[in-house]
């Protein structure tokens, strides 16, 4: 039996331990973490606890004791990814194999600036931008990026699932603000203002913003080539997998590019007719099991046969368009 631990996951991961159970040739055993403790993937999970806060050092050395103390096989990282690939050499003192990709291309891709620094010289569109570390220079490269593109978003250098990003509406009628739904979106005053009150602070970017469709690719590197999903975002969460061969060819671009040789999430997103980069997750996406579901293959267990050192060839799966959504359907947890 395959003992998996995944630890303090997002919700939809519900599925992705779902395609892995489905997928596995061993009777798979899992044990899920959270500081929730009734998440929903606690469902999924044969084993459940519920997770303590802990600073990074601490909570790495939580990791290694949990696995040697639930004689973990396989451990399926999210909290503190990064730090526990930092680490991995202890996870391998244990026989305790990641699923995920190492630590060096992480830390590239955690960083957006120096992403895109390495992708420049290849054929990936990547869009302007400038970076700031005080207000002042916030409000020079504001100006220039505005003055070329009009509209301007911005998102600090380090940051997990966009929750840092804004783009920048025009000072207007707080009273008028109040009657418009506020999203993502903040006034250049009320940016500028915040970013005043440090003397200096972690890289931000300022860049165009994108209007067009964003476009979510999820991959893996088989034994023989590459298996890339895009996922193009449309209106009311209808989606489509659409084998676009520009996308495609960016999407090998950077994989060639980074030594990404388990799950990853590459986005893009349209301004005009043109995609260009926005990110590179280096995990598995929320997404991805939607993916799986309309092409016919399944990604997670295929990655475990990798990692476990089982023969990963690519397999058969369809290319053809699909139009699909995804639907909320109630769960019991507890009671």
């Amino acid at each position: 039996m395959l003992k998996i631990w995944f630890n303090h996951w997002f919700r939809t991961a519900y599925s992705l331990v779902e395609l892995m159970k489905r997928g596995a040739e061993e009777p798979v055993y899992i044990i899920g973490t959270h500081s929730l403790e009734y998440s929903p993937i606690r469902n999924m999970c044969d084993e459940w606890y519920k997770e303590e806060y802990l600073p990074e050092d601490e909570y790495v050395d939580f990791c290694v004791n949990f696995c040697k103390e639930h004689d973990i096989d396989v451990f399926v990282p999210h909290r503190y990814m990064t730090a526990i690939m930092k680490n991995q050499e202890r996870f391998d003192r244990l026989g305790v194999k990641l699923f995920s990709n190492d630590y060096r291309t992480l830390s590239i891709f955690e960083d957006k600036a120096r992403a895109y620094r390495l992708l420049e010289d290849t054929g990936v569109n990547i869009p302007d931008y400038l970076t700031a570390t005080t207000a002042e220079e916030f409000a020079e490269a504001f100006k220039e990026i505005s003055k070329k593109y009009g509209s301007v978003c911005i998102k600090f250098d380090e940051d997990e699932g966009a929750q840092s990003f804004r783009r920048i509406t025009q000072s207007g009628d707080p009273f008028t603000a109040l009657h418009r739904y506020k999203g993502f979106s903040a006034t250049y005053d009320e940016v500028y203002s915040a970013l005043s009150t440090r003397e200096s602070f972690d890289e931000l970017m300022i860049m165009p913003y994108l209007d067009g469709v964003e476009v979510s690719v999820d991959c893996l590197k088989t034994d023989d080539g590459v298996i890339a999903l895009p996922r193009f975002k449309g209106a009311g969460h209808i989606e489509s997998l659409r084998f676009d061969d520009e996308i495609l060819g960016m999407t090998s671009e950077i994989l060639n590019s980074a030594k990404l040789e388990y799950p990853c999430d590459v986005q893009f997103k349209y301004l005009g007719d043109k995609p260009y980069l926005l990110e590179v997750n280096a995990r598995m996406s929320g997404g991805l099991p939607m993916n799986c579901e309309a092409a016919g293959v399944n990604i997670p267990s295929l990655a475990l046969k990798k990692l476990l050192g089982k023969p990963c060839p690519t397999p058969a799966y369809d290319k053809t368009e699909k139009i699909f959504s995804n639907v909320e359907l109630p769960i019991l947890i507890a009671g």
